[in-house]
């Protein structure tokens, strides 16, 4: 079992807004030692100690799922107060400004950018990445205290499913980096204490568990 040291029984919520799989990620955080709530109530999202924003499919599904259940300004509201988050494929991509999926919608903008899809990839790889690959550290950056904190690079091998890439404006925000098909791209972006993974933890072995560990010791 997964060890957490920072805070005594932190309160940590799965935003459920239809477009998630909830239960491999609720199972990942109980055997990190962690009962993760699953809700779809902004209240309770709110008055969290951290938050995950999952999903798969489409942006504009997404968007209209967090629309419905009136959430996009509490999910908006906790990222402003930088307390831990993380999101997880299309939660992730959903962090950006905008997403250009079957056209142009508007994302949580709580860190600059867009969603596109692949383009120019080389060696006739296809769409969407389905699979492992290797997540590698940007110039200058540092995983020290972060949710990649103790992972040897080398390691960093995790599961991929995805058609369309995080493209945020800031270099600041480009966390870890991916090379699929001779193109490199973001596969993890930062602002503060908000993290957005393209890839899934919960489906990626014990280095997805450290992921998820590690994001429990941010808190």
């Amino acid at each position: 079992m997964c060890e957490w040291h920072n805070m005594a029984n932190p309160k940590i919520t799965i935003i459920d807004y239809g477009v998630g799989n909830l239960q491999s990620l609720k199972k990942a955080f109980n055997f990190c030692g962690i009962e993760a709530a699953v809700s779809e109530d902004a209240e309770a999202i709110l008055k969290s100690d951290a938050v995950v924003l999952p999903g798969v499919g489409s942006y504009e599904a997404g968007m209209r799922g967090l629309k419905v259940r009136d959430l996009v300004d509490a999910v908006k509201n906790f990222a402003i107060q930088n307390k831990p988050m993380l999101g997880i494929c299309l939660g992730a991509q959903l962090m950006l400004s905008e997403g250009h999926e079957f056209g142009i919608f508007n994302g949580l903008d709580i860190m600059p950018g867009k969603v596109a899809r692949f383009s120019g990839l080389m060696d006739n790889e296809k769409i969407p990445q389905m699979g492992w690959n290797k997540i590698y550290m940007p110039k200058g950056a540092s995983w020290q205290g972060t949710i990649l904190d103790s992972i040897p690079e080398e390691l960093l091998d995790v599961y991929f499913v995805h058609s369309y890439i995080l493209a945020p404006d800031k270099k600041e925000n480009i966390f870890g980096l991916t090379t699929y098909g001779g193109l490199e791209f973001c596969s993890i972006i930062k602002h503060g204490n908000i993290y957005g993974c393209q890839f899934h933890p919960e489906k990626s072995g014990e280095i997805g568990l450290k992921i998820i560990k590690n994001f429990i010791n941010t808190i």
